[in-house]
C-alpha cells in the first residue's frame, strides 16, 4: 500500500499542473496574437516605407525640374544695366528707388554690388525696364501727387 504522503505529493503536483496549465493557456493564445499583430504592423510599415520612398523620388524629381521651368523666367540683374538704365531715364537714384518701391540707398547699393535685389524686387526692376522716359516722369508725378495727399490727410 502506498505511503499516504507519497499519495499526497502526486495529488498536490496533478492539481498544480493543471493549474498551471489552465493559466499558461490564456498567455500562449495572447502572445499568438500579439506576434499576429506585430507581423501586421510590420508589414504596414513595410508598405508605408515604400510609399515614402516613391513620394520622395517623385518629389525630388518633380522639384529636379521645377528649377529649369524657373529658369526660363529668371530675371538677370547686372548692376551696370540698371545704373545704364537709372540714367537713360534721367532719374536720380531716389526717383528711381520711387519707382522701384525702395529706398535711394537701395538703388545706391545695388549699382555698386554692395548688395542684390530680392526676388520681389528683381520682378519689380524687370517690369522697370520696359519704362520710358516720359511714362517713368509720369509714374513719379502720380506716385508723387499720392504722397502728397497721404502728408495732407494726416
Amino acid at each position: 500500500m502506498p505511503n499516504i504522503g507519497t499519495l499526497l505529493k502526486e495529488e498536490i503536483s496533478r492539481l498544480a499542473r493543471k493549474e498551471l496549465r489552465s493559466e499558461v493557456e490564456g498567455i500562449k493564445k495572447a502572445s499568438a496574437q500579439y506576434r499576429r499583430n506585430i507581423a501586421a504592423l510590420k508589414r504596414q510599415v513595410a508598405t508605408l516605407e515604400r510609399q515614402v520612398a516613391l513620394l520622395g523620388k517623385k518629389t525630388l524629381s518633380a522639384a529636379a525640374a521645377h528649377p529649369a521651368d524657373s529658369d526660363a523666367t529668371r530675371v538677370r540683374f547686372v548692376a551696370k544695366g540698371l545704373r545704364s538704365h537709372r540714367e537713360r531715364l534721367g532719374l536720380s537714384a531716389a526717383d528711381y528707388g520711387k519707382l522701384a518701391g525702395v529706398t535711394a540707398q537701395s538703388v545706391y547699393n545695388w549699382e555698386h554690388e554692395v548688395a542684390r535685389p530680392r526676388g520681389q524686387q528683381l520682378a519689380t526692376l524687370a517690369a522697370l525696364r520696359g519704362v520710358g522716359k516720359k511714362e517713368a516722369q509720369a509714374r513719379l508725378q502720380h506716385l508723387n501727387g499720392q504722397g502728397a495727399t497721404r502728408s495732407s490727410k494726416s
